[in-house]
């Protein structure tokens, strides 16, 4: 049963609902914080235009203009598409100092975000393809 709280558009899901929406991969990603292995991920070389959602609730996340390619393995992206749509958590996991990123409707880690972006932002959100599920910019009506 999807419920939902009366006093946000959060989304909440027992653990086996989310087993029952999600592929293994998603799930160990977006509800475990596990980490796909770079080089590997579904968008990491994406390059056609259209808007990234999360892959748990399709909340809009990333458009396709401020993705870029950081060499670091996974989609970069230099801003969200609003603050709202993320939640920053202090991570401090594995020994590091790090900032966590995840939806703001369903709590679905997405990855983290560093200082060493480009110019227009300075941050480099580094997300994990499993956490996102891309939908092509639409032309004339169509998808592409």
């Amino acid at each position: 049963m999807n419920a939902q709280n009366s006093n946000s558009d959060q989304i909440v899901k027992s653990e086996e609902e989310w087993k029952l929406q999600l592929t293994p991969l998603q799930y160990s990603v977006t509800r475990l914080k596990h980490t796909e292995r770079p080089f590997t991920g579904t968008y990491y070389l994406n390059d056609e235009e259209g808007i990234y959602n999360c892959v748990a609730c399709n909340n809009p996340l990333f458009i396709s203009d401020t993705k870029y390619d950081s060499g670091c393995g996974w989609p970069s992206f230099y801003k969200p598409v609003n603050k709202e749509s993320i939640k920053e958590i202090e991570d401090n996991t594995l020994g590091m100092q790090r900032i966590e990123i995840v939806c703001s409707k369903c709590d679905a880690h997405l990855g983290h975000v560093f200082e060493d972006g480009p110019d227009s932002t300075g941050l480099r959100y580094c997300i994990n393809s499993a956490s996102l599920d891309f939908v092509e910019e639409e032309e004339g009506g169509k998808k592409k």
